[in-house]
């Protein structure tokens, strides 16, 4: 069963957001960027995109986002029941 966390982050179009998995493990860390009707995944170490597509503009925002945010994004993908209910804050 998956249980959406808050969006993490809004900018240029783009929705940032990461889910938890309840119950199961969650296996390589990463989060989920839409653009319009585009949605991609991206891994967090290394930050690559690991499934889905974003116009390229976007996808490098997204990348350029997240390497600014990388340790407090790790910090959330600490992928237990804990962190599961963890308030969300991620700064713009």
């Amino acid at each position: 069963m998956l249980r959406r966390c808050r969006n993490l982050s809004r900018f240029f179009g783009n929705i940032i957001r990461m889910f938890a998995e309840v119950g199961a493990p969650h296996h390589r860390p990463h989060f989920h960027a839409a653009y319009q009707d585009a949605i991609a995944t991206f891994a967090l170490d290394p930050i690559e995109c690991i499934g889905g597509t974003l116009p390229r503009t976007q996808q490098r925002l997204v990348e350029a986002w997240a390497e600014i945010h990388h340790a407090e994004l790790l910090a959330l993908a600490i992928w237990s029941g804990t962190a599961q209910d963890r308030t969300i804050a991620v700064a713009d």
